[in-house]
């Protein structure tokens, strides 16, 4: 009701650029993951029955990825990244790692003054994690080969970005015929950070208050590995 009445009085007193104050002052974006899904899936709908591999970062973007794929008629598939949390406080991204070893550090990384032992020892913990999902993930889904298809990385959000531009530059390494990255929301200074990286960006959202992604979620859940487990095992 707050958003509306912001929405009329905005209109009535002649202002054109409504929708970026509406999201400023929005607390939900989307009801949950099925809903940004089924709007990425509506910008997304060119691609349908063109052969297209749909990647989930595991695990949150996975139900999504499952919903984008079904709209689309397109390959799913996981995309392994693990993020790298602040050895103070494991939700704050310092970086990502690649199921390949490849390490993204975030540019501010030397004024939060993280050690590189500490930095190895992370990455190290999280290259196990992407061990065993792969071992679990595996018998389900066998790798898809990105080479020469339109490949279209998924996730929930960016926040730093940083698993995301692990993603594009592990994908990228595959040698996909068109990269693609597609997100409901994104904080403007990690949606630049992308954009150098794929060849086409598909963001629905880009509010100026960004501070965590679950924020513009009405119903932000935890997705277990039970779930991601049975989305690939159909």
């Amino acid at each position: 009701m707050a958003v509306k009445l912001l929405s009329d009085i905005l209109v009535n007193i002649g202002l054109c650029q409504t929708r970026a104050l509406l999201i400023m002052f929005a607390t939900y974006l989307f009801i949950d993951r099925n809903d940004a899904a089924e709007q990425l899936a509506q910008r997304l709908l060119p691609y349908r029955d063109q052969n297209v591999l749909v990647l989930a970062i595991p695990r949150g973007a996975v139900p999504m990825a499952k919903v984008i794929a079904d709209r689309l008629n397109a390959e799913l598939d996981v995309v392994l990244i693990r993020k790298l949390g602040a050895p103070y406080n494991p939700e704050f991204a310092i970086g990502a790692v690649a199921e390949d070893g490849w390490v993204y550090l975030s540019p501010n990384i030397n004024a939060l003054h993280v050690s590189q032992d500490q930095i190895e020892q992370i990455r190290d913990a999280q290259l196990k994690t992407i061990r065993q999902r792969r071992e679990r993930y595996t018998p389900l889904k066998p790798p898809a080969d990105p080479n020469g298809r339109t490949v279209i990385v998924v996730d929930d959000g960016l926040a730093t970005g940083a698993t995301m531009i692990a993603a594009l530059h592990a994908v990228r390494e595959k040698k996909p015929g068109k990269l693609i990255c597609a997100i409901p929301v994104a904080a403007a200074d990690s949606l630049e950070k992308v954009s150098a990286l794929a060849d086409e960006v598909v963001c629905l959202e880009v509010p100026l208050n960004f501070q965590a992604v679950g924020q513009f979620y009405e119903h932000f859940t935890q997705v277990e590995d039970s779930e991601v487990e049975a989305i690939l095992a159909e």
